[in-house]
């Protein structure tokens, strides 16, 4: 996996999540005692050609919260802690009130000249001005306004392109501080000098980012080639200092503006991942716990972490080579992250919230590589839940249930008038669920949905913008080279088929209310979903480049057998099994029926002969038997086959039913069509073989259970 050659700059700094680093001079002087170390070749400043840039813009502008820093840091709490923070900083007001009047400053002179380009009608010409002139803001104030920054800067379909430009640099592209001074870090954190830990250093750093910068060096230990993260000095002080301020301006703006969404908690949500990505030894865990998670998966990579070597500000890691997956233009590898994004939330509940571009990596030998893992979420069991079940409810247009699930997922109030938001929810999804699932966007769900969120005091959860940020990045870059793909098209398949085959109880409890509306068996839900679960990226089915026999029906009817013959597919399997029988039992009934006034026309005489009814019930369960044959068989529908698919359900009268019960009865003595379901028998897996063989006798006792049933009733009533 590791490439020791010489590679360009870009591509080994892009392996690390960062751009490409300035180049900075060697230290002027080293301590006593310690000998300068050989410097890699694929790290050396010829091998990358690397150039100039701009000086540490942060250190340069905020190099007073330094001074302060080193004193303040020993007071500060290692993980986030409001109240400490406050603590501290109401004790140094001057400090505070310094700073805030730098950040004031700053953007009020920037939202001044915007002003003014608008009054003067030049905003148009002066737009890559001043994006450019907000990166160097940003720049200038540090790490917290680039991490916010980098929040927004992967979607090209809400980010104006100029802006996009200059804002996905600050994803990387950040000047780095003095190499003398990361290296001074890392011998105080692990207490060794220098070549001690190392055989071989690069002299100047790779990459460089806002919390910290990135040297190639080799293990003297092992001789493995490895990445050391060195923590930038004063950034905890920082970051703390401007979460303060950012946190009193958040908590005036929701007064001022009536806000039903407490900003305050969504600040220190996103703070308190904010402190756990600048304690190293965290991430490291983290890094550990997602390669045994995920870093099994096809074509996923996680590098390996050294937790020997990593202290909370210096991290030791598997050195990756590759380029950033933004600029590769490779969507199977965008499908590869949807599915690992959304087992890491709805399978483990545990995943990377801060799926930035720089932290994404097309490797040399096609994998997706995660790095940085500092920022990891959570997701609770139930939350996991409402959030299949709003996906299943949306695409169902189940918009009274979708109500529901908001309220679960907390994003409204227990208060709220149910009945009024299921009928505004429908109004702002209808259209877009119209155009049908692989058309959905994140930006169609959310274009309409401002009105109605501040009418009904809608609520963002704190953990929800981490949630929707892991998916909406992976949509944002596949946008940039693909501007018709929706994530929510690669969702759904794996959310129905996740529905389809959980053991969770509330999920069987939801599947079965979704099947079963008002008592009557949703065929067309059950056909969508086992459709779409096909289409499903499993890491069975998740191959580059793989091969399928589109155009024969015997890979879709062996891939739905193979589905509902396993422990996973067994309760759709009884779905199946019941509607079956209950078809069967009402063809029975039809059949002799048939024969019983056949009998009877034939008589010389009229005698009344004992003949068993169809009602309307009996003519549904019929027409839901051919189309289960229909869909397990995958057998293409024929065109005189819609009046039967067609069957409206709302007539009464028994007489009504006649003619589709004749044409249901026709059509199913076409049973060759239904033969291809056992040509594929000798082609699973012995398991399902097995299964397969039961299933005669379980559906025989099934249909002669109703058929007792409908006699005892017979006879009783």
């Amino acid at each position: 996996m590791l490439l020791l050659h010489p590679r360009p700059l870009a591509t080994a700094a892009a392996a690390l999540g960062f751009e490409p680093a300035v180049r900075i001079p060697p230290p002027r002087r080293r301590r006593r005692g310690r000998p300068p170390l050989r410097p890699l070749a694929s790290a050396s400043a010829s091998a990358y050609g690397v150039v100039n840039a701009d000086e540490d813009a942060f250190t340069r502008c905020s190099g007073y919260l330094f001074e302060e820093g080193a004193a303040t840091e020993r007071e500060l709490p290692t993980a986030y802690d409001v109240r400490v923070i406050g603590a501290v900083y109401r004790r140094r007001p001057l400090l505070v009130l310094r700073r805030s009047l730098q950040i004031g400053t700053s953007f009020g002179r920037w939202f001044a000249l915007r002003y003014l380009d608008r009054v003067n009608e030049r905003s148009d010409g002066m737009f890559e001005i001043r994006a450019a002139q907000l990166r160097r803001i940003l720049l200038e104030l540090g790490p917290a306004f680039v991490k916010i920054a980098q929040a927004v800067s992967s979607r090209p379909d809400v980010i104006p392109p100029a802006y996009l430009d200059e804002l996905s640099l600050l994803q990387d592209r950040i000047a780095p501080f003095s190499t003398e001074v990361a290296f001074n870090i890392i011998e105080t954190e692990l207490g060794l000098p220098l070549d001690m830990i190392f055989s071989e250093i690069s002299p100047e750093p790779v990459a460089a980012a806002s919390l910290g910068q990135v040297y190639q060096a080799r293990l003297r230990s092992n001789g493995k080639v490895v990445a050391v993260k060195v923590q930038r000095p004063g950034v905890q002080a920082a970051i703390s200092l401007d979460i303060y301020i950012l946190r009193f301006l958040a908590g005036v703006a929701r007064k001022a503006g009536n806000l039903n969404t407490d900003l305050q908690a969504v600040l220190d949500e996103w703070a308190s991942s904010l402190f756990r990505e600048m304690d190293y030894t965290a991430e490291a865990r983290n890094g550990l716990k997602f390669r045994e998670l995920f870093g099994k998966f096809r074509d996923v990579l996680v590098p390996e972490m050294y937790m020997e070597q990593t202290r909370r500000r210096v991290l030791v890691m598997e050195w990756v080579e590759g380029e950033k997956l933004s600029e590769v233009r490779d969507q199977y590898l965008v499908e590869v992250g949807v599915y690992c994004s959304l087992s890491q939330l709805l399978e483990y509940g545990f995943y990377h919230a801060d799926p930035h571009p720089g932290n994404l990596l097309r490797t040399v030998d096609g994998k997706l590589a995660y790095l940085d893992f500092g920022m990891m979420g959570t997701f609770r069991q139930e939350l996991r839940d409402g959030f299949i079940e709003a996906c299943l409810h949306l695409v169902n247009r189940d918009f009274d249930g979708l109500a529901k699930d908001f309220i679960t997922l907390g994003l409204l109030p227990p208060t709220a008038q149910k009945d009024e938001v299921t009928k505004a929810l429908t109004g702002v999804f209808q259209n877009a669920v119209d155009r049908g699932v692989r058309n959905i966007s994140f930006g169609d769900l959310s274009g309409n949905l401002g009105q109605t969120m501040y009418k009904f005091k809608f609520q963002i959860p704190s953990y929800f913008s981490l949630v929707i940020r892991s998916l909406a990045v992976l949509e944002g870059i596949a946008i940039s080279f693909n501007p018709n793909y929706k994530v929510l098209s690669s969702s759904y398949p794996w959310i129905a088929r996740k529905v389809l085959t959980d053991s969770s109880p509330k999920l069987r409890s939801t599947l079965q209310t979704l099947l079963y509306e008002d008592g009557s068996f949703q065929i067309d839900r059950l056909e969508s979903l086992l459709t779409e679960s096909l289409r499903a990226r499993t890491e069975q089915s998740l191959a580059r480049n793989q091969q399928e026999d589109s155009d024969s029906s015997t890979f879709a009817i062996k891939q739905v057998l193979s589905f509902t013959l396993t422990e996973q597919g067994a309760f759709v399997k009884d779905l199946l099994l019941q509607e079956i029988a209950k078809g069967l039992d009402a063809l029975g009934v039809a059949t002799l029926s048939s024969a019983t006034s056949a009998a009877a026309s034939r008589l010389p005489f009229a005698v009344p002969l004992p003949s068993p009814s169809l009602d309307n019930e009996d003519a549904t369960n019929l027409r839901n038997l051919y189309r289960l044959l229909l869909l397990l068989s995958k057998v293409p529908q024929k065109e005189d086959s819609s009046p039967i698919l067609g069957y409206n359900s709302t007539r009464e009268k028994e007489g009504d039913n006649t003619d589709d019960i004749s044409l249901v009865l026709y059509q199913m003595r076409s049973l060759p069509e239904f033969l291809p379901v056992l040509s594929v028998i000798p082609e699973l897996p012995p398991e399902a073989q097995q299964q397969f063989l039961l299933l005669p006798a379980d559906l025989t006792n099934r249909v002669l259970s109703r058929a007792f049933a409908r006699t005892i009733r017979r006879i009783f009533m």
